[in-house]
């Protein structure tokens, strides 16, 4: 059963989905692009590991520290390092080294967070910019800091968006942006110089990660979805298409 959100289902940013919503939107992105690029290319799924540092506070107990007088009660702070792994695309041209042509970014919640994530994905979209490979950036995320290669201002005018920017000219930007009551786009994705650009048909791709995921069973729809709160006017669009969606 589809969702019952036209566009972008919000439920789906709930930070205990979207580690499976990504990795299953790239795993169909990839296949949805290779279908198209036939011989001519490759569709490769990459990955990026780091560690994050993840923090959990808790009292000290009495009795836990040994001290030559009274003290105040600290609170301890543990510190465990946490591997975590993100996946994206790249398009290689096969008739060559296959020389990567096409990377294609779907941003996680760690990309727009302070923090290592965020930090070492910068870093390598500051590294394609500057080389001869297309940058795609897909934004499904309406939290977090402003990420994709654009302005600040023209991130923060939409709740979602799609940031294409083309090697052969690099002051060039092609966005999609679309609200929480927008279909999502159709991304005309580039290959290499002479060749057609493909279609990344993002409707289809949510359609798809949805469906298979079963999600219409494992949301809690019940509730308000996960941060940032809707507008009250978009609670209320939210609640009417709920309300008369029986899955």
């Amino acid at each position: 059963m589809p969702s019952p959100f036209p566009g972008m289902d919000p439920y789906l940013e709930d930070p205990a989905a979207w580690p499976n919503v990504h990795q299953s939107l790239v795993t169909y992105a990839r296949d949805q692009l290779q279908r198209q690029v036939g011989r001519r290319y490759f569709v490769t799924i990459g990955e990026r590991v780091y560690h994050d540092v993840h923090m959990t506070e808790q009292p000290a107990q009495f009795g836990a520290l040994l001290t030559s007088g009274p003290t105040d009660r600290p609170t301890v702070v543990l510190l465990d390092e946490v591997e975590r792994r993100e996946v994206f695309l790249e398009i290689q041209d096969a008739g060559t080294d296959l020389r990567v042509v096409t990377v294609v970014e779907v941003l996680s919640p760690s990309n727009k967070a302070a923090g290592r994530g965020r930090e070492r994905y910068l870093r390598k979209q500051e590294e394609i910019l500057a080389s001869a490979t297309h940058l795609v950036e897909i934004d499904l995320l309406r939290g977090g800091l402003p990420t994709v290669a654009l302005p600040e201002g023209y991130v923060r005018r939409s709740a979602y968006r799609v940031s294409v920017s083309r090697a052969d000219d690099r002051r060039r930007r092609e966005l999609y942006a679309f609200g929480l009551r927008d279909p999502l786009p159709r991304v005309a994705v580039p290959l290499g110089q002479g060749d057609p650009d493909v279609v990344l048909d993002l409707p289809a791709l949510l359609g798809e990660a949805y469906d298979r995921g079963a999600y219409t069973r494992r949301l809690r729809y019940a509730g308000p979805p996960p941060p940032p709160p809707l507008s009250p006017e978009d609670q209320g669009w939210a609640r009417t298409l709920l309300d008369a969606w029986r899955p």
